[in-house]
């Protein structure tokens, strides 16, 4: 079907290195203000000591070597060793990685570190249950724009570890048609000219606004919190439509663990979830000094 190479290639983009950095360095100057007042006064400046990170329950690991680029941003001498890579399945109580070094250091390094793993991992582990519970090859699960400020190429970055795929990053990747869009758009409703690679999707509620849509030949349809049995006729319609069966057909809205495999089943092509990075609980990691 045309654009599924769009996100055949969202699958696997490697994690900006200078936006890594950035938000490493962001992340630490929040947490630390100008210095560890508790550690300065009351660890020793050349106390060495080693330290494991251990997983409190089960998960898909994510963020590890994030987490490193934490702890050598605050000491390039520390040692970091992973004994997890990222997308390991691991239980609870499992070591995935252990440091050495500055005292001081590894407890300024800590919060940050692990508050990386925590929320990174728990994206991962929730986008892998929605792929495994959808249960179908040939549908993808993809992300939204619904994600923490300043962490979205970091949370999307997860959920492609989950086995999910990213739908756009930002705004001036394609023209997205929604319903605000189009109370304020000139009728009849035309598409602009494009820039090159570019593509559009356009949002309907209902099989007549999915009807007039098919006829405009978008790239994509999202079909927004419709009924499952409007879905299931609007996918007919489109595969039964002469050369409609190149249009992505896409459902968003209300999508849970409850409801993913009823929706899994219509026959559409993507499954967009807002909760994949909107609606979180960290997973529980710790760090100990040995």
């Amino acid at each position: 079907m045309a654009w599924v190479s769009y996100f055949l290639a969202r699958r696997q983009p490697a994690i900006n290195v200078q936006n890594l950095g950035q938000t490493i360095r962001r992340a630490l100057k929040e947490d630390i203000g100008s210095s560890d007042l508790t550690s300065q006064l009351l660890i020793p400046k050349n106390k060495i000591v080693q330290a494991k990170i251990i997983t409190r329950e089960p998960c898909l690991l994510c963020g590890v070597e994030i987490a490193k680029k934490v702890f050598l941003a605050v000491n390039g001498d520390l040692k970091f060793i992973a004994l997890k890579k990222d997308g390991t399945l691991v239980g609870a109580n499992q070591v995935v990685a252990t440091i050495s070094g500055s005292a001081q250091s590894i407890l300024k390094a800590e919060r940050v570190a692990l508050n990386f793993l925590g929320i990174l991992s728990a994206v991962a582990t929730k986008t892998r249950r929605f792929v495994k519970m959808a249960a179908q090859k040939s549908i993808k699960i993809i992300d939204t724009r619904k994600t923490i400020p300043g962490l979205r190429e970091l949370q999307k970055y997860a959920v492609r570890i989950g086995g999910g795929y990213n739908h756009r990053f930002c705004l001036e990747e394609m023209v997205l048609i929604k319903d605000n869009h189009l109370k304020l758009m000139p009728k009849p409703l035309k598409f602009p000219k494009l820039p090159e690679q570019r593509k559009i999707e356009i949002e309907v509620e209902n099989l007549g606004e999915f009807k007039r849509v098919l006829a405009l030949h978008p790239d994509v349809i999202m079909l927004d919190n419709m009924k499952l049995s409007d879905i299931r006729q609007a996918v007919k319609i489109r595969n039964h439509t002469k050369n409609q069966n190149l249009i992505l057909l896409e459902v968003s809205g209300g999508i849970n663990f409850k409801n993913i495999k009823k929706y899994a089943s219509t026959g559409v092509d993507l499954i967009s979830i807002g909760e994949l990075t909107d609606s979180l609980s960290a997973i529980d990691l710790s760090l100990e000094v040995i």
